[in-house]
């Protein structure tokens, strides 16, 4: 499907954000590994937590939903059934790699497939410490999907240094760990998102610019029994399409506000952006409040590479907000952009270049030579059927000189379904 977006001439309104997706598949991973029942309300309809339910289900995990709201029954750590068909993650490498630090720690003999996409992103930086900790788990070549679990004889404790700022890597590590006798210690130098330590109550300690975080068969695997904030990482969108419309005023209700999730935010405030946040509060273990967006001129801004971790996702259209920046942005340490969904450096840079932006692709980052007054070619923008490369350009669009066309765009139902709508929603 192709959309056309039409440029506007503001943005006004209220939105609620999309469920979190990060804290959807946690809540009902870590909820199938409960031995309690859990009640998740306002659970994310998108594409990839959906594929964590259907995979969940094959593990013999019964699972109801009524609209948002999912109940499971949990089957603790030992009562995975073995599913009689691979279990399909579709294009969510969030759900491989978690699930994967599961059923490997379970020892639960399955395979993991997912789509073209999925296919084809690295799963060996996985592997590689999931085998260290006697897990029975192989991938195509040593490195791609499809996974294959075999059972293994126990799980010994590892001291894993992260290799690189993931959280996903994170995860599956500690994961597998809750399966060990031994204690797994995760050292973390660069803090990523951190839904799976609160979740799971995992202990953790700092440890130089960073932390230790810790498990084991001795933690006990808490009910998830909450309401999932709105999803910071899609709130984005409307944040810098705020920020780059003249007269542009947009509410955005429930937003997630985990500390280690909103770096976008504070990269948008260096930038001169107007945001608030009031009405905060805490929904289960997680910080939200009601954003608020209006238009400002922004100036060019370097973002610390320390920064990139907990806003990898947000950078492709961080780099739309620097593209009206008075001044030149440099992002650097980045390169974990050309292993998502798809290379995003490389796809951003001709998104940006097709809109007659002046970039610079690097290795790790991007130079952006921002202009407030900007005027994007009226264009035909590839998403690449990646959801945040056709949200970018959408944004991008909404500025440009006449009607651009966005391909592949019902890719966005794999993290904002509603995107679209809430788009024309607040068009003015």
């Amino acid at each position: 499907m192709t959309e056309n977006v039409v440029p506007v001439k503001t943005l006004k309104g209220k939105l609620i954000p999309p469920p979190d997706k990060s804290i959807s598949h946690r809540s009902a991973l870590f909820a199938a590994i409960s031995s309690e029942k859990s009640i998740i309300k306002n659970y994310s309809q998108a594409a990839d937590p959906q594929s964590t339910l259907s995979c969940l289900r094959q593990l013999g995990v019964e699972i109801e939903q009524n609209g948002t709201q999912v109940t499971v029954q949990g089957v603790g750590r030992d009562g995975f059934s073995t599913p009689s068909a691979p279990l399909d993650c579709g294009n969510s490498g969030t759900t491989m790699r978690l699930l994967g630090g599961i059923v490997s720690g379970a020892g639960v003999e399955c395979s993991l497939v997912g789509d073209e996409s999925l296919s084809a992103r690295t799963m060996k930086r996985i592997i590689d410490p999931l085998t260290q900790m006697g897990c029975s788990i192989s991938g195509r070549e040593g490195t791609f999907a499809p996974l294959q679990i075999k059972p293994h004889r126990g799980i010994k404790g590892i001291r894993y240094p992260l290799p690189i700022e993931s959280a996903q890597l994170k995860s599956a590590v500690l994961l597998a760990g809750l399966f060990g006798e031994e204690s797994t210690e995760v050292i973390e130098n660069v803090l990523s998102r951190d839904h799976t330590e609160r979740l799971l109550g995992l202990k953790s300690e700092p440890y130089g610019t960073g932390k230790i975080i810790r498990s084991s068969r001795e933690v006990f695997i808490p009910a998830q029994n909450y309401q999932i904030p709105g999803d910071f990482s899609a709130a984005a969108f409307w944040l810098v399409a705020g920020s780059i419309h003249e007269g542009a005023e947009i509410e955005l209700e429930s937003t997630g506000m985990n500390p280690s999730r909103i770096a976008a935010l504070e990269i948008l405030q260096q930038m001169g952006a107007e945001i608030t946040a009031e009405n905060p509060r805490n929904e289960g273990k997680e910080p939200v409040a009601d954003l608020i967006i209006r238009h400002v001129n922004l100036k060019a801004v370097n973002p610390d590479a320390s920064m990139v971790p907990n806003c990898i996702d947000e950078l492709p259209v961080l780099m739309v907000a620097m593209c009206f920046a008075e001044g030149t942005s440099i992002i650097t340490g980045a390169e974990e952009l050309r292993h998502k969904e798809t290379d995003r450096l490389s796809a951003m840079a001709k998104i940006l270049q097709l809109a007659g932006a002046s970039v610079e692709e690097k290795r790790d980052g991007m130079v952006i030579h921002g202009n407030p007054a900007f005027t994007p070619n009226s264009a035909i923008y590839p998403s690449l059927h990646d959801h945040r490369m056709a949200m970018a350009a959408a944004v991008l669009a909404t500025r440009a000189s006449g009607v651009s066309q966005v391909e592949d765009a019902e890719c966005t139902a794999i993290s904002y379904p509603g995107f679209w709508a809430h788009l024309k929603q607040i068009s003015r």
